[in-house]
C-alpha cells in the first residue's frame, strides 16, 4: 500500500516527469516497488519513468469507487 504522498508522486511522474520537484524518499519507495524505473539519458543523467506496473496501479486506482 502506498502512502498518499507516494501515490501523488506516482501521479506527478505519470503526468510530468520532473525529478527536481520529487521527494527522494517517495521516489525510492516507488523504485523498490517497481512502479518507477530510472531511465538513462544520453546526457548521462537519469530520469524517472512510470513502469507498466505503475501504469496498471494508476488505472486500477482510477476505477475505484469513492467511499461515501
Amino acid at each position: 500500500m502506498l502512502s498518499p504522498h507516494e501515490f501523488a508522486t506516482l501521479m506527478l511522474l505519470n503526468d510530468a516527469p520532473d525529478p527536481m520537484s520529487l521527494d527522494r524518499a517517495d521516489l525510492e519507495t516507488l523504485l523498490e516497488r517497481q512502479l518507477v524505473t530510472l531511465e538513462q539519458l544520453t546526457s548521462g543523467l537519469q530520469r524517472p519513468r512510470v513502469t507498466d506496473d505503475g501504469q496498471l496501479f494508476l488505472k486500477a486506482a482510477a476505477r475505484m469507487p469513492d467511499d461515501k
